[in-house]
């Protein structure tokens, strides 16, 4: 059943559609409901399908103003956040995750979100988009703030174990979706490792970085990991294993920082009022280093897009994850890195 909302105002049906697993994640349709509807005042140009139970959707919805380019489709199933990605793919194939990528799948959506269970996300995009030829295996990708503006990390626990090949097509994915939602031209690649020697690092990574040279990749070289956040990179490649350890310990980082300065302004009197002088300061870094803002990360490599949004997200974070999806389509993130594709396993002539 797919029920269309009235509002106050008629409108066309929008190209840009996001269908929204509206029951994922640790909060449901309290979070993913307003997120939308703040998304749609934001973009114009876009509508959204809401997945899930339509109870829940409906109680949801009917606390904000209605708007008609936000639609319910119905799912009678839900992923739990610690179901196994086989039970989720094999036994609930109407589950709010699985529709809502079955939409993108049938052209019905142009991208999908979740904050749902990202092994079973990757699970049922894979199984449902299928891979782009020349692709092995999906990655997960997503941007991180840094000195001197952004750099995007991949992958970030899709793939434990990788091949130097595998590394490759992280690149020349990563370049793709950089190229597209950045405009940049020839994005810097570099592979993360522990030292910036080229005989540093285990086969793999060696092996890697002898491709990544040849590849005619804007490749330039190892990186270690202090040189994420110093910007040194547009593009930094690394299995997953690693890439989740980095993503987790910044994540961790983070946090310590913040609750350090809560205690050391709150300590006393006097640095109560000291607060008060330093809070434009400290309110504008804050806003730097919000991992919120940054909330979204992408499964390249498939036949649609699929954006993950943390399972723990609020409204700011899971908006967030939104504005990446809509940013991929718009900029045509698989056509770029399907031309990519192809042109670097074209014949020499």
């Amino acid at each position: 059943m797919q029920t269309t909302l009235p509002d106050e105002s008629s409108g066309s049906v929008a190209p840009l559609v996001l269908a929204i697993d509206a029951m994922g994640g640790d909060h449901g349709p309290y979070v993913t409901v307003p997120a939308a509807l703040e998304f749609l005042q934001r973009n114009a140009d876009a509508s959204v399908t809401l997945v899930g139970a339509t109870d829940a959707i409906g109680k949801e919805l009917a606390k904000h103003p209605s708007n008609a380019r936000a639609r319910v489709q119905a799912a009678s199933e839900v992923v739990s956040m610690d179901e196994p990605p086989a039970n989720a793919l094999r036994n609930k194939r109407d589950s709010s995750m699985r529709v809502a990528v079955d939409l993108v799948k049938s052209g019905a959506a142009s991208a999908c979100v979740s904050a749902g269970n990202t092994g079973a996300l990757m699970a049922i995009s894979r199984f449902v988009l299928k891979m782009l030829p020349g692709i092995d295996r999906p990655a997960i990708i997503t941007v991180l703030p840094t000195m001197t503006g952004r750099t995007y990390l991949l992958d970030l626990g899709a793939n434990v174990d990788c091949e130097a090949g595998h590394l490759l097509q992280f690149g020349l994915m990563g370049v793709s979706l950089v190229s597209a939602v950045e405009h940049l031209d020839r994005p810097t690649v570099g592979l993360l490792n522990i030292g910036e020697e080229a005989i540093k690092g285990n086969e793999v990574v060696k092996q890697a970085g002898e491709l990544l040279r040849s590849s005619g990749l804007n490749f330039i070289g190892n990186v270690e990991g202090d040189d994420i956040y110093k910007g040194k990179a547009d593009v930094i490649v690394c299995d997953g294993f690693v890439g989740n350890v980095a993503l987790k310990t910044s994540e961790g980082l983070a946090q310590m920082l913040r609750q350090m300065l809560k205690e050391e302004f709150t300590r006393n009197f006097f640095r109560y009022v000291a607060l008060a002088f330093a809070w434009p300061v400290i309110a504008s870094f804050r806003r730097r280093v919000d991992h919120r803002r940054y909330n979204g990360a992408s499964l390249l490599g498939l036949r649609g897009i699929v954006v993950k949004s943390h399972g723990s997200a609020d409204r700011l974070a899971f908006l967030c994850a939104l504005e990446r999806a809509a940013e991929a389509a718009r900029n045509g993130v698989l056509q770029k890195i399907s031309e990519r594709l192809a042109a670097a396993t074209a014949p020499v002539p």
